[in-house]
């Protein structure tokens, strides 16, 4: 596992250790949308997922 911190709400946030970067997440306190900016050493970092663009996928 790896232990990390919500960047919104300051919680412990617990990723698998298939964990990838870009990776989008939810964080379980605030129900924020994260994506994973960096893993190295069991150690990830995250940041807010960026809002959805209504011209996404077109």
């Amino acid at each position: 596992m790896i232990k990390t911190t919500c960047p919104i709400c300051d919680a412990e946030v617990t990723l698998p250790v298939n964990t990838e970067e870009s990776e989008i997440i939810s964080c379980a306190e605030c129900h924020s949308k994260l994506v994973v900016a960096k893993i190295e050493n069991k150690t990830a970092t995250l940041q807010e997922a960026p809002k959805v663009e209504e011209d996404w996928g077109e």
